[in-house]
């Protein structure tokens, strides 16, 4: 079976259940949502038959939740005394297994809900597993179904806040101050998140001070980072560059801001844009970019760290993915950074496969998501990538970053030296672009950050002179590393649009 429902929030686990799916799992930190929410469906799909419900624990037992008849019955505190009483027993029943995942270890246990679900035309028993993760053994993934909850929806979360602000006027005796715009961004950013966060952010905005204002985005975008990225995968800045900061780019430029009503949701008869993939020369401006994106969409940048996906143990890195991707669409809307591509997803012949599983799970997430995510990955080496991944339709377009043009070092010089208070004449910022020629934005930079320590240890200030010798003194990667470059420049001349 393993088939995968989507909650809404019971109508399809009340489906399950009286189609007679002998296991449901159900993953989900929200534990007692998630029991009510099968009470709930049981109740519904009973139709007048006298199914009993019941809930264990190995702390408690067995005890039933739709009815009151004495509480838990302790002699059934151990796993393998449960799953025979649930097997012997002649009746149709409901069994709400909590924690259960340590024990699906044991080829006992198994055994016995392999029986147990294999036998359910004889007896209708359903039981439900509900845990924080639940990785079922082969020999009962088939025979399941998976049920994932719902979080809350915009009007759940408007009535949250609402009911916030009023616990808050009937302890302090007056209603909070509330911006009706910021109400409608709170609400926005709190998506993705499971009914007690949205609560416990909610509350936590509003009791700080008796107001939500404008104020409160930024502390709740970081708290929500913060719970969504337990993986560690994920790094977050709220503060992105914007293409001010950026020398060149005009096409990639003008590209982003043609799309960005499409993507902020103010022109919902264009399609919303996935993403773009940069290939370039080292050191070009394209990580500087992806931060660029961000600013112009107004977005917050996350970005992916596949080196921390990676695990020895089988199917956790593609676990530890789908995870990180979850995460990335709670945080939506926000541009995704994916930086070195072909490093994360290079084929190898000596990792077990692991690779393809990556990019196999990756390109499904490309496909199916819908979320207000743009996309901008980074590579250096695109013959290191597989070709399913580059194919057209994968990202919306494919921008190469060339070393920069004549006057796009002459404005990668001046970006750099306002930035570090450095004021040349117009004269000498024209000789140092003609004479950083072949140069990286990055080589431009460090040429001008090597002129100022220079300057400071023969306490003289910077002048173009000192920039010039600087330059003369560097060694870029177009001329360390020609053929690679020229090669690189040729393989895009005709398969991608040049980013400037």
């Amino acid at each position: 079976m393993n088939a995968a429902v989507q909650s809404s929030p019971s109508g399809e686990l009340q489906t399950l259940l009286a189609a007679r799916v002998a296991l449901v799992v159900i993953e989900s930190r929200e534990e007692g949502r998630a029991i009510e929410l099968v009470r709930e469906a049981a109740m519904k799909a009973q139709r007048g038959k006298n199914w009993g419900v019941f809930q264990w624990t190995v702390t408690e037992g067995l005890l039933r939740i739709d009815a009151d008849l004495g509480g838990a019955t302790r002699t059934l505190s151990e796993p393998e005394q449960l799953l025979r009483h649930i097997k012997a027993t002649p009746m149709p029943g409901i069994y709400v297994l909590l924690d259960f995942h340590p024990y699906l270890e044991t080829p006992l246990f198994i055994r016995t809900l392999k029986d147990i679900a294999q036998d359910y035309k004889k007896c209708a028993r359903t039981v439900v597993l509900i845990s924080h993760e639940m990785k079922l053994p082969q020999e009962l993934e088939h025979l399941a179904a998976r049920f994932t909850m719902q979080m809350p929806d915009k009007r759940e979360r408007q009535e949250i806040v609402m009911r916030m602000a009023r616990e808050w006027a009937q302890q302090k005796g007056g209603m909070p101050r509330i911006d009706v715009k910021t109400v409608e961004k709170l609400v926005d950013n709190l998506a993705g998140m499971a009914l007690h966060d949205v609560e416990r952010l909610t509350r936590q905005a509003i009791f700080n001070d008796g107001a939500l204002t404008d104020d409160d985005i930024k502390p709740l975008l970081a708290a929500k980072y913060q719970l969504l990225n337990r993986g560690g995968t994920l790094s977050f800045e709220a503060d992105t560059a914007r293409f001010a900061e950026v020398g060149g780019m005009k096409n990639l430029r003008r590209w982003i801001l043609q799309r960005k009503p499409a993507f902020d949701g103010s022109a919902p008869n264009l399609d919303a844009p996935k993403g773009v993939l940069l290939l370039g020369v080292q050191g070009c401006g394209k990580s500087l970019a992806a931060r660029a994106a961000a600013g112009v969409l107004g977005v917050p940048l996350v970005r992916l760290d596949f080196g921390a996906l990676y695990t020895k143990w089988h199917g956790e890195t593609e676990r530890n993915l789908r995870e990180s991707l979850q995460s990335a669409q709670a945080l939506a809307p926000c541009v995704l950074w994916l930086d070195e591509l072909e490093k994360a997803l290079a084929s190898s012949d000596n990792d077990g496969g692991t690779s393809r599983r990556v990019l196999g799970t990756f390109l499904t997430w490309l496909a199916e998501q819908r979320a207000r995510v743009f996309i901008v990955a980074t590579a250096n080496d695109i013959t290191a990538l597989p070709p399913e991944l580059v194919r057209k339709g994968r990202f919306d377009e494919i921008f190469f970053v060339d070393l920069p043009t004549p006057a796009a070092r002459l404005e990668i010089l001046g970006i750099h030296c306002k930035k570090r208070g450095i004021a040349l004449p117009a004269a000498d910022m024209q000789a140092l672009a003609r004479r950083c020629e072949g140069f990286s934005g990055a080589e431009i930079e460090q040429a001008i950050v090597s002129a100022l320590y220079t300057a400071h240890s023969s306490q003289q200030t910077v002048t173009g002179a000192l920039v010039a010798a600087e330059i003369d003194a560097t060694k870029p990667l177009s001329v360390v590393m020609g053929e690679k470059v020229a090669e690189l420049r040729d393989w895009a001349r005709e398969r991608t649009v040049p980013a400037d």
